[in-house]
């Protein structure tokens, strides 16, 4: 079953639009969904939440329009974006009375249970927490109403690299029932590589590619050394090519290659790179 499902969405602004996004998210998988600042990530995960209005296009949601279904859609959604969307001054208590008149499956033992496993003190306020403990705040938050779909937008960001991996870990745990979906926008690409099981890139407000991320990162190699060199290279391997001042790289594909050839297996980071500002041969 599809968890998201988007076709030909468009959404203009006067400097910036979103052009014919297409991609499905499948029930029980994690997407990671990268794109360089100012891509359209965020704009488009608003679109999905009807925060903003698309200006055509489809979004479904479990099968369900996501406008004409958006209150029966949301219970099911858990959001976390990469700062608390909740004035400093309230503390976790006053926000956990707010969001249990708001979803009829809120769990507010569950919430409790959360905010203890993240050794939060639920009567400090907002502004006195550190941006890792705001972090765990918005995710017991989000889990709180037993979502079946995490849309997570840079949740990652700016945290230090033993709070982002014990927030990956929950991430992770989330996953272990089939039911369970994850949206996860991030430009911290090695994040993805440890969770997530497709990759959508977006760029300049296009769909790049939207693929398994084993075979992104199994299909594809990289090849480096002179100009000279690349020319024993098979023309039906190169994909992308990119010259610096310490000789040439090139996007491969491996079937293509032989044995011979010194190549490397690429990380997203890379293949981002290659496919925006590599030259096609």
């Amino acid at each position: 079953m599809t968890a998201i499902s988007i076709r030909n969405l468009h959404k203009s602004f006067p400097a910036f639009a979103l052009r014919n996004i297409s991609f499905d998210v499948q029930k029980g998988t994690v997407m990671g969904f990268v794109g360089e600042n100012g891509a359209g990530k965020s704009t488009t995960i608003k679109c999905i939440l009807n925060v903003l209005k698309k200006d055509r296009g489809l979004i479904e949601i479990f099968g369900h329009d996501h406008v004409e279904e958006e209150v029966k859609i949301k219970e099911d959604i858990g959001v976390v974006y990469d700062d608390l969307p909740f004035p400093e001054m309230l503390t976790g208590k006053e926000i956990e009375k707010f969001m249990h008149k708001l979803y009829k499956k809120w769990d507010s033992p569950l919430f409790y249970q959360l905010l203890n496993q993240f050794k939060i003190d639920p009567s400090k306020k907002v502004k006195e927490l550190s941006r890792g403990m705001k972090m765990k705040l918005s995710i017991s938050i989000a889990f709180a109403h037993h979502p079946k779909l995490l849309i997570l937008d840079e949740p990652t960001s700016g945290l230090d690299p033993i709070v982002r991996d014990e927030i990956l870990d929950l991430f992770l745990t989330f996953m272990q029932d089939d039911n369970h979906t994850i949206l996860f926008s991030s430009h911290i690409t090695s994040d993805l590589e440890k969770i997530a099981d497709t990759i959508t890139f977006i760029h300049e407000g296009e769909i790049v590619f939207s693929e398994n991320k084993d075979v992104l990162l199994y299909d594809y190699a990289i090849w480096k050394g002179s100009p000279d060199e690349m020319k024993d290279l098979p023309e039906e391997a190169i994909v992308r090519v990119r010259k610096g001042v310490f000789g040439t790289e090139a996007l491969v594909r491996k079937k293509y290659i032989s044995r011979i050839f010194p190549i490397k297996r690429p990380t997203i980071e890379e293949l981002m790179v290659f496919f925006t500002k590599g030259e096609i041969r």
